[in-house]
């Protein structure tokens, strides 16, 4: 059962970065659709990001802690790791960069937004360094 759990909590994760990862790249094509005054494009990147939050991010979000804490469930000797403690602070960061993704989808809905195209780059980064360090604690466990 429990690799079985595993797998699936694995699975999630990937998904959810994968749409961790591209939300931001659409916000970026949202915002010069925006600069450019192209209300078909935002028309758009709004239907695709909307689509990308409620039908792949939401629920791999959700599967990731319900699949991680049933791992916990099963492995509770897991939570004498330091380097756990320290993942588990960086997935609730990453699942608070998700809610401001979110928040950022909506301010586009409503043509709100006013985040530049640099801003939006760098905000695409995030999850990137996110991810690194979880895979780093989870190969080193430093702690």
């Amino acid at each position: 059962m429990y690799h079985w759990i595993l797998s699936l909590h694995l699975v999630a994760v990937m998904t959810w970065f994968a749409a961790l990862f591209f939300i931001p790249r659409l916000f970026v094509y949202h915002a010069q659709a925006r600069d450019h005054g192209d209300e078909q494009a935002m028309g758009y990147f709004q239907l695709m990001e909307r689509r990308l939050y409620k039908g792949i991010m939401l629920p791999a979000m959700i599967a990731v802690i319900v699949f991680g804490g049933l791992l916990i469930y099963l492995v509770p000797s897991v939570m004498s790791n330091g380097s756990f403690h320290f993942k588990l602070l960086l997935v609730a960061l990453l699942i608070g960069y998700h809610h401001v993704c979110l928040a950022y989808l909506k301010q586009f809905a409503a043509g709100r937004c006013q985040k530049s195209l640099k801003f939006l780059r760098v905000f695409n980064g995030i999850p990137i360094l996110l991810l690194f360090a979880i895979i780093l604690l989870v190969v080193f466990q430093p702690f």
